[in-house]
């Protein structure tokens, strides 16, 4: 080799050790964590004045709190959305409605901070102290930036626990920013498991990831509380509830109670349809019979009073939105219940559009207190669950009133394309979807007494009428129609051509009404109810008791 190529060997010998070390340095530098702190600022978001961030749970969430000294408020919408749904604004009076099951308590609202409630700019906070008095919550308030933790779930969590002194940084992997150190034996809530990263939250807001040979097993957490809350008792029959109900329209109808019910055996409950909201005052009409409800009490007969909202001269979101023309309309109904020495109302509010929704559970809880404070049973009718009734909150009735009846019917109506007005597997379906709400032993199934003669004219028109069992074998007789049983909807069902249309009908007789009855036993639910007395033939009183037994 000679003395001129020894420099240029050395430069390259050179050049290969420098990208060696290079890449080494590289190499290592990937396999060190960061130790960069995130900003928690750009991690929670700005805050104006007086605002703090506000997580709940494992959700950092767009609304922010009020900050004024060390009054922490929180608003309403929140409250009600993700704690306790229970705090009711009354818009009327500037004052917050909270019912407990027995008694109604209230804070007025101030323009400024330091009371319970705050109205600030036309919206609604409520002080953390007075959200903590009726709701099991841990609340964690930190500064820099300002931020409230809330925990409100405490039982069969799902958690890790750290191993060692360590860190969770605010995305998987060791160059992510760090949000926050945690030492040994923290207990961390877990998100999400991953291969080699969990998504954790800490109970005082962070949520982030955390190394999973860091922490252990993700195991289930139940937390101890000592929140002690009043809770819910309710007046139920020590057997099956087997109600009927009597449609009366007149004082009149009264009169003939001895006459409809002289062949009706099994019913320890009968619902006669005596109030109704009569104007947007809370004001009712009133046709109930003391004498009525003595002849019942001498059957054995517990009477439930039905109140509805059919009338066409009322708006029942203005009736239970005021709290004035609501209260007014329970204390009518407790005041009408016991002067004719009622054992229970029957809640029959129907089509109840979404903004209706929290003031008809207000006006549940008010009448539940009320109810109660007189041994007086309430129940609270529902259509069959679909998605446009979720507003109905089954599962918050549930727990305010003492029975829940599912009105097993009008699966087909006038309006609708021809069809079965409940047939089984509809009817059960319903069972199922209301059980997700209401514990079956306080649930009842409603079933129909009627069916649906419809008529298709040659021309398409479609139309419909409601007859009774009586009626319905009386038209397939008089018309020679041939019925058979369709497995798909568990009834007879008959077709006939007269007068240029053709009619179509789903029967309810014994057999379909066995059917649904039996539901009442596979899903354990408290009883029966029927719509209506008058409906009936002679032998079904014995179909429903055989299968509700």
């Amino acid at each position: 080799m000679t003395k001129k190529r020894m420099p240029v060997l050395v430069v390259c010998l050179l050049i290969v050790l420098v990208a060696l070390v290079g890449g080494a340095a590289y190499g290592i530098n990937k396999l060190i964590p960061t130790r960069k702190q995130m900003s928690l600022s750009d991690y929670y978001g700005q805050n104006a004045d007086g605002e703090a961030a506000l997580i709940l749970g494992t959700e950092k969430l767009d609304q922010k709190a009020l900050i004024s000294g060390d009054d922490v408020y929180l608003p309403i919408d929140v409250v009600d959305g993700y704690l306790n749904q229970r705090y009711y604004w009354d818009s009327e009076n500037k004052k917050i409605l909270y019912a407990t099951p027995s008694s109604l308590t209230e804070e007025k609202a101030s323009d400024s901070a330091g009371g319970m409630v705050w109205l600030k700019d036309n919206s609604v906070y409520l002080h953390l102290d007075y959200v903590k008095k009726y709701t099991d919550i841990d609340a964690y308030i930190n500064k820099d930036p300002d931020r409230i933790a809330i925990q409100n779930k405490f039982s069969n969590i799902e958690t890790v626990t750290v191993k060692k002194d360590t860190v969770i940084r605010y995305r998987g992997g060791i160059k992510s920013e760090i949000l926050t150190e945690v030492p040994k034996n923290t207990v961390l809530r877990l998100l999400n498991e991953g291969e080699d990263w969990d998504q954790v939250a800490t109970d005082d807001g962070y949520i982030g990831y955390i190394q999973k040979k860091k922490v252990s097993a993700a195991d289930a957490t139940t937390y101890e509380r000592d929140f002690k809350s009043e809770t819910y008792t309710y007046l139920t029959m020590d057997e099956p509830v087997n109600l009927v109900w009597h449609q009366t329209t007149s004082t009149d109808a009264n009169s003939y109670f001895s006459d409809v019910t002289q062949n009706m055996t099994g019913v320890n409950v009968i619902s006669p349809t005596w109030f109704s909201i009569a104007d947007n005052s809370g004001n009712i009409t009133n046709i109930a019979s003391g004498e009525y409800v003595m002849q019942a009490h001498e059957k054995g007969l517990k009477v439930w009073g039905l109140v509805d909202n059919f009338s066409e001269n009322i708006s029942t979101t203005t009736v239970l939105s005021s709290t004035s023309a609501r209260q007014n309309l329970e204390g009518q109904l407790i005041a009408g219940a016991l002067k004719t020495g009622l054992d229970g109302i029957n809640v029959d509010f129907e089509s109840l559009s979404e903004d209706v929704g929290i003031h008809f559970l207000q006006f549940l809880r008010e009448l539940s207190i009320q109810c109660h404070e007189n041994n007086l049973v309430l129940s609270v009718d529902n259509p069959v669950p679909e998605n446009f009734t979720s507003h109905y909150d089954r599962a918050e009735q549930g727990k305010v009133t003492d029975y829940v009846i599912i009105m097993g019917y009008d699966e087909h109506y006038v309006g609708s394309e021809a069809g079965s007005v409940a047939s089984l597997p509809w009817v059960e379906q319903g069972v199922k979807d209301t059980l997700t709400e209401v514990p079956a032993e306080r649930t009842i199934l409603a079933v129909p007494f009627y069916t649906r003669l419809w008529k298709t004219t040659d021309g398409g028109a479609l139309t419909s009428e409601a007859i009774g069992m009586d009626q319905a074998q009386k038209v397939i007789a008089d018309n020679g129609a041939e019925t058979y049983w369709d497995k798909t909807t568990s009834q007879n069902y008959g077709t006939y051509e007269g007068d240029g249309a053709t009619y179509q009908i789903w029967l309810e007789d014994s057999k379909s009404i066995a059917e649904k009855v039996k539901l009442i036993s596979k899903y354990k639910l408290a009883g029966v109810a029927e719509w209506k007395l008058g409906f009936e033939n002679s032998g079904i009183w014995k179909t429903i008791a055989k299968n509700l037994s």
